[in-house]
């Protein structure tokens, strides 16, 4: 009975079977968002809001959905939806951090809000560019969650 063979339905994709430019421009993307968000660590911004309201992530995400068509049928899909709705899904955040954080200034506690929160969501940030970015060196897909 212990002789079975585990069979994986996950079937790994070939990074040869995709054109390199298409890498090279999805490593591209992940280099401008790490672009802003070493902006944010240097400068006066929080780490999400430079990468949301950031040149090179807005540049960024104009690339993604300009060349999205380019990707479809290949891993690299799946690393494009992964840094769009890393952008939007921060754009979100930031938002709401701000909305609450400002309702709760009246009662003293949406400085620590906002400074909490600005924290958590630049750890996340960092954390999903940097493990698409590992993923993509790899030549393996990102999990679309």
């Amino acid at each position: 009975m212990d002789n079975y063979q585990i069979v994986d339905n996950q079937q790994q994709p070939d990074p040869r079977q995709v054109p390199r430019n298409l890498v090279t421009i999805t490593q591209i993307v992940y280099l401008l968002h790490g672009i802003s968000i070493i902006l944010g660590v240097f400068s006066g911004a929080s780490i999400a809001t430079a990468f949301v309201f950031g040149w090179p992530s807005i540049i960024a995400v104009i690339i993604n959905y300009v060349k999205r068509s380019d990707v479809q049928g290949t891993y690299l899909a799946s690393h494009f939806t992964w840094q769009i709705r890393t952008f939007w899904y921060a754009f979100l955040w930031i938002i709401l951090v701000w909305l609450v954080g400002f309702v709760l200034a009246f009662i003293l506690v949406g400085l620590a809000v906002w400074l909490i929160g600005f924290i958590i969501l630049g750890i996340w940030v960092c954390y999903r560019i940097i493990r698409g970015w590992m993923r993509l060196s790899d030549g393996l897909p990102m999990p679309i969650y």
